[in-house]
């Protein structure tokens, strides 16, 4: 790996050795906007009753978008458990890992715009 590379993974870090995984565009996460959601257990290792949230409360909302962001391996994971619209909606708010932020920030400027506009 030459620098420039290994400079990116340490910039957009999610944890030490792990570089976040970002989509390809905000408008293929297609994941719910409201009620109920069950995140797997390899991303929150508790009973299957705390692994529930509902997005209706801007907390757990927040907490769901936080931890999917953070946690998430494959693609199909932020298309089906994030929202596009809501992730705009509730980015400013999120507490995120620096790296997680910025790879997100870097492929899509607008989060950026959004987090200095609040």
């Amino acid at each position: 790996m030459d620098e420039a590379a290994a400079q990116l993974m340490r910039r957009w870090q999610s944890r030490p050795g792990r570089v976040a995984l970002v989509a390809r565009t905000l408008a293929e996460l297609r994941g719910p906007v409201s009620g109920s959601i069950e995140l797997p257990h390899r991303m929150v290792w508790q009973s299957a009753e705390l692994r529930r949230f509902d997005l209706d409360d801007p907390y757990q909302r927040c907490r769901v978008y936080e931890i999917v962001l953070r946690e998430a391996v494959r693609s199909t994971e932020l298309r089906s458990l994030l929202n596009g619209d809501l992730l705009r909606r509730v980015w400013p708010e999120l507490y995120l890992p620096r790296g997680v932020r910025t790879a997100w920030e870097d492929h899509h400027g607008e989060l950026a715009g959004l987090r200095s506009a609040a």
